[in-house]
């Protein structure tokens, strides 16, 4: 059995909870107007064959900070301190509960040692086969879980590559695969 640590809602939320941990309430504004900005964008950009797309985790971060400077200003916090934000807290609980759940299952399978798996979230751009990429191109976006970059792009081609496939119909071939969730260098 294996035993996926992170969801995208998890990678979302504790992503943005560990970047405002120590902020003031400027500050976290100024992180909630530009998610509201980065949501906008994602609803005029192209729609992507999958429920994990743009604008999903631009809804979830974007709710996130709005949710955080919502709880500053009612708290009063002067700056946001996770430990007590309640919502944080329990969504914390929650997934080390679930996990705990996953292992005892494990263990009652007969599975000693659950394998668990970090899985990020990447986006996979794809471009028509033949061009180089430019500005203005079509361009399929994807996102999907996988636990590295290559197994993304394997994953990408073996969803939309096969004959009529999303890749195929329009001659398209992977040109870009890159870690959005958690973001580069951030490590949950």
């Amino acid at each position: 059995m294996l035993i996926y640590e992170y969801l995208p809602l998890e990678l979302a939320r504790l992503g943005v909870v560990r970047k405002a941990a120590r902020l003031g309430r400027a500050q976290v504004l100024e992180h909630a107007r530009l998610a509201r900005e980065r949501e906008e964008r994602a609803q005029e950009g192209r729609a992507e064959p999958h429920r994990l797309s743009e604008l999903f985790i631009a809804r979830l971060q974007c709710a996130q900070w709005e949710r955080i400077a919502h709880v500053m200003a009612q708290q009063g916090m002067s700056v946001y301190v996770p430990s007590q934000d309640q919502r944080a807290v329990r969504h914390e609980e929650e997934r080390l509960r679930r996990l705990a759940d996953e292992a005892a299952c494990a263990e009652q399978a007969g599975i000693a040692v659950p394998e668990i798996l970090r899985h990020q979230v990447y986006r996979i751009d794809a471009r028509a086969a033949g061009t180089l990429p430019v500005d203005g191109d079509p361009v399929v976006i994807l996102h999907l879980m996988a636990a590295s970059s290559t197994e993304a792009s394997e994953k990408a081609w073996a969803i939309h590559g096969k004959i009529g496939g999303l890749y195929q119909r329009g001659g398209y071939r992977i040109t870009s695969v890159e870690q959005v969730l958690p973001e580069p260098g951030e490590f949950l």
